[in-house]
């Protein structure tokens, strides 16, 4: 249970340090953001919890082919000013496009890498 609160709090950090920052500077906010101190984590709490390195390979694996996957979502947010979006629809279609990368890779990709 304290594994898991500290977890959270790590998670939760991770958030308000990049809300904070981008305030005043959103160069650093984006360089914070590009840190995978999320996959970290989770590789760390992964390993602690079963000590299973093919497991941990397995996920490393699976995050570096979705995590470009993801990139569409930063498209209409990037150009939103350009292209005349307002923040939630560029949120909207941003969504929309990264969640069909990911899903025609999961539906067409490979069962397991």
């Amino acid at each position: 249970m304290l594994n898991l609160l500290l977890r959270f709090v790590i998670a939760g950090s991770v958030v308000v340090g990049v809300t904070e920052l981008s305030r005043r500077s959103p160069r650093i906010g984006a360089l914070l953001l590009t840190l995978p101190i999320t996959s970290i984590v989770a590789f760390v709490a992964t390993w602690r919890m079963n000590h299973n390195l093919a497991h941990i390979s397995l996920l490393a694996r699976e995050t570096l082919i979705l995590v470009p996957l993801g990139l569409p979502f930063f498209v209409p947010l990037a150009f939103a000013e350009r292209w005349g979006l307002g923040f939630w629809s560029a949120f909207g279609l941003g969504l929309l496009l990264a969640s069909a990368t990911i899903g025609l890779w999961m539906w067409l990709g490979p069962r397991q890498l």
